[in-house]
């Protein structure tokens, strides 16, 4: 039996995969693992918006929109995404021009430490892009499953009634 230091190590192969993140492709490699989303994105892609939270798919912090679709990063495996359009936080805005979502938590000065204000906004804009005239209820049922620490579930219930406001006017 050869010793250990003379045998050949075979390099694990790996082929080019691409990401399409913001409107722009990103290669990355395909080792044929399921990787999650959210530390491709933010370990190797550096979209530090998106932000590792509970890990577990339960707090929202790691909230980005595949094909519209407010997906939990944490959870996705990144071979999941290709071939889908992902939207993160530094996609939101059009340019110099804020999106309605970011406008509104701006002007409600919604985020105390910030940490789970990237999910929220992008949870918000798959929202009110299904929903563009949400009720009060609406907006709670819809932001249920994004935690908070700080505990500004107020300013941030808000702040999405004020984006569906900002959407009317924009598109008036």
């Amino acid at each position: 039996m050869p010793d250990a230091d003379t045998r050949a190590v075979t390099p694990r192969k790996t082929h080019p995969m691409e990401l399409l993140i913001n409107g722009q492709t990103y290669p990355i490699a395909d080792n044929g693992d399921t990787r999650p989303l959210v530390l491709v994105l933010r370990d190797e892609l550096a979209f530090t918006g998106t932000k590792f939270g509970c890990g577990a798919g339960i707090c929202g912090a790691c909230t980005v929109l595949v094909d519209g679709v407010a997906t939990r990063s944490c959870q996705t495996p990144v071979n999941s995404v290709v071939g889908k359009n992902i939207r993160t936080i530094e996609g939101l805005a059009d340019g110099d021009t804020l999106h309605p979502v970011q406008q509104a938590f701006l002007e409600l000065q919604v985020p105390q430490c910030g940490w789970c204000m990237s999910g929220q906004m992008l949870t918000a804009t798959a929202f009110l892009q299904n929903n563009p005239t949400p009720s009060a209820a609406d907006i709670v049922a819809a932001m249920d499953q994004n935690y908070c620490r700080c505990g500004t579930y107020h300013r941030i219930r808000q702040a999405v009634a004020r984006a569906a406001e900002l959407q009317k006017e924009n598109q008036a």
